[in-house]
């Protein structure tokens, strides 16, 4: 997210890193796709006239007929038609790449009805970044309103055209919405033209944005634009622990990126064996525990509690021949003369050495006595000497005790005395 605090010139193009919107941090423009064609200088008459644009960095973005009269390129701002006035985006892509990302889409060239007008000038820019500045305020007002007629709906997002005129909320929800009532009070609130869009969790949290756990940007806002379902299958194969909250996005679905490396599992399981979740020994039958994918492993242990002891590793070759021993009604003695050596050949681990990484110094070990009752009443006892440095005699509390009590009697002993004399 390097480009969020870019500086932009007159013409709209970021100042920062000078690659027009088109970084790889993904923060000028979302799910850009790399025109190489616009780096090349060869001119092409035949290409198509046809632009990508992309609106509020990417978020949405739309295809347009491009006229030779406008000259807008990639990564320039411009002026596009809409249904209701006109927007202002950035063009993305341009030439015959439209046309790859069109039939990636399905979608088909005659549907493309809207032109783009012009280049954006000063003034279209700063009517953009006001309406920009409208997007944060109306989405509490849209909130409350909507919290306050009791639907069960999320909104996620508001998008204002480029001229101010038209206001898009996007929203999740589990069914279906009556919000008739609500865009009444949407359009007396903002006094624009409203359109409610509902959207799934996945493509909400693209629009959002944020971080993942990987620590990088989301790949739904960033690159991934396909949205594949995702089950605790894909978890399972890759032996990933089956916890909703770990598994989960910042979408609350299964997150995408389980499905990155299945294809890689799966052709890796087809080498393991299959049924080998018991083998039969002349010890005893040992089950399943675990399974190492990368190293070709398996591990074993006896089901017996009276000879269960320590897990064996066993190699894949190994438990084929087993398990083919077993069909054929023969067993091995025993798992431990099959285990697979993880540690160095020709070495013991106690003749393995290791560096030093706690330095030359060492501190010694030591040992914090606790202290109790008695130990606290030895130091209230034993006092420290006073500032002449000589050392103060320690007097046992029980003596200034009993002085203290003789006292009490004395006293009591005197006031006796003198009431007896009045009367």
């Amino acid at each position: 997210m390097g480009c969020s605090s870019c500086n932009y010139s007159s013409k709209g193009v970021p100042q920062g890193c000078g690659d027009k919107g088109h970084c790889t941090s993904g923060s000028c423009n979302k799910m850009n796709s790399y025109d190489w064609l616009s780096t090349m200088d060869i001119v092409d008459p035949n290409a198509l006239q046809m632009v990508e644009v992309g609106f509020k960095k990417g978020a949405r973005k739309d295809y347009f007929h491009n006229p030779d009269y406008t000259r807008a390129i990639t990564g320039d701002m411009v002026v596009v038609e809409t249904g209701s006035g006109y927007d202002v985006g950035r063009v993305s892509l341009s030439g015959d790449l439209v046309g790859i990302q069109l039939k990636k889409k399905k979608i088909d060239e005659s549907r493309v009805v809207h032109k783009v007008i012009r280049k954006a000038n000063f003034r279209d820019l700063e009517k953009l970044k006001e309406s920009r500045k409208k997007e944060k305020a109306a989405l509490v007002k849209s909130r409350v309103i909507a919290r306050t007629l009791g639907l069960e709906m999320k909104l996620g997002d508001v998008e204002y055209q480029g001229d101010g005129r038209k206001a898009t909320f996007y929203y999740t929800a589990e069914g279906r919405v009556d919000f008739r009532e609500l865009v009444k009070q949407y359009a007396r609130e903002f006094k624009v033209k409203i359109e409610m869009r509902q959207i799934g969790a996945r493509q909400e949290s693209a629009r959002i944005g944020g971080l993942g756990a990987c620590g990088r940007e989301l790949c739904c806002s960033t690159w991934l634009s396909d949205f594949k379902s995702v089950t605790t299958s894909a978890a399972r194969y890759q032996n990933i622990a089956i916890n909703q909250t770990k598994l989960s996005g910042q979408c609350g679905r299964l997150k995408c990126c389980l499905n990155y490396e299945l294809d890689t599992y799966i052709d890796a399981l087809e080498d393991f064996p299959k049924h080998a979740d018991k083998i039969h020994t002349k010890k005893g039958t040992a089950s399943l525990i675990k399974t190492d994918i990368f190293k070709g492993l398996l591990y074993y242990s006896y089901d017996d509690p009276m000879i269960r002891g320590a897990i064996v590793n066993l190699d894949k070759e190994v438990v084929k021949q087993i398990i083919d021993m077993n069909k054929r009604g023969e067993k091995p003695e025993d798992l431990k003369s099959l285990v697979v050596a993880t540690e160095p050949e020709g070495k013991d681990i106690d003749d393995l050495e290791f560096a030093d990484v706690t330095g030359e110094i060492e501190l010694p070990s030591t040992r914090k006595k606790r202290k109790g009752r008695g130990s606290r009443r030895k130091n209230r006892g034993n006092r420290s000497s006073d500032n002449s440095g000589q050392a103060r005699s320690s007097k046992p509390r029980g003596k200034s005790r009993n002085k203290r009590n003789k006292n009490r009697t004395n006293n009591k002993n005197n006031n006796n005395k003198n009431k007896d004399k009045k009367d």
